[in-house]
């Protein structure tokens, strides 16, 4: 199995599938079973998301998966998860695959994790980031929200809420789910790296930053992907689809080719039935011509 080595000197299990361009896919490719599997699916998610991805894209490219919120999690970095150590993360894992040029897709805070490492190097043959936009990005309301979580993990579980319920036995939309009621199961090293991180970004400009990017990208996003938290969670609204639709012209201006999801929150829009058609052909003629 390939590893890398990143920058706390931790090593990471890279998988590597399929030929042609090579593509950076920072998402587990082993699928969740047992109690990972139930607990993903209370959430909505494809227990083999990762291993979706990688098939639906392995015969046109060369998917190099790796699991690094699984890895981050598991080996929580409290005092170096920054904006620069994660671009050296990322090009650490394109280096132990023998990638000088690469394209990268991350969804969520990965998403984000795309542009950090877009502004620091030019090997990126392709970004994509999903479920985070390239401007006007909620990075403010992203830290009142992990320093909250951090505050609940480290104050302990005898302070932390109840289970969440459904509100419906079918579905389980974002709209009927109490986030207010979400119980944290976080250790406190795992959320204190999730407040490094943004704290490093409180004063990142990502509009002076796309002067910096040259390769072919896409952003997209659910159209419902707005997260109202509670005042447990800092009392903010985390808008991903806003600056997309908002800023819309801007970010086309700037060479970013936009896609809104008609209906989906932030969940859905991440799940492999809904992102590979996206995804996909964008990557085929972007890459492949």
């Amino acid at each position: 199995m390939t590893q890398a080595k990143l920058h706390d000197g931790s090593r990471i299990e890279l998988e590597i599938h399929g030929a042609g361009p090579t593509l950076l896919l920072p998402v587990d490719p082993r699928p969740a079973t047992g109690k990972a599997a139930e607990e993903a699916g209370k959430w909505g998610v494809d227990p083999a998301l990762g291993r979706s991805l990688v098939d639906g894209l392995a015969d046109a490219f060369r998917v190099v998966a790796f699991g690094y919120e699984s890895h981050v999690l598991d080996t929580p970095k409290p005092d170096t998860l920054t904006p620069g150590n994660i671009a050296a993360d990322l090009l650490a894992v394109a280096d132990a695959a023998d990638a000088d040029g690469f394209a990268y897709y991350g969804y969520s805070w990965l998403a984000l994790a795309g542009l950090q490492l877009a502004i620091r190097t030019d090997r990126l043959t392709a970004l994509v980031m999903g479920g985070f936009p390239p401007v006007a990005g909620p990075y403010a309301e992203m830290l009142r929200v992990t320093a909250a979580t951090h505050e609940m993990a480290e104050a302990g579980p005898s302070t932390q809420p109840r289970e969440p319920q459904r509100t419906q036995e079918a579905d389980w939309p974002a709209d009927d789910f109490d986030w207010s009621a979400v119980e944290v199961a976080l250790t406190e090293p795992q959320t204190r790296q999730f407040v490094r991180l943004y704290e490093s970004l409180r004063d990142f400009d990502d509009r002076a930053a796309q002067a910096h990017l040259g390769c072919p990208r896409l952003c997209f996003a659910g159209s419902a992907d707005t997260i109202p938290y509670g005042e447990r969670w800092g009392g903010v609204t985390v808008d991903i689809a806003g600056p997309l639709t908002e800023h819309r012209a801007e970010l086309e201006a700037a060479g970013w080719d936009v896609r809104v999801l008609d209906g989906l929150d932030h969940t859905q829009a991440m799940q492999p039935a809904n992102v590979l058609p996206v995804l996909r052909p964008w990557l085929v003629d972007r890459l492949t011509g």
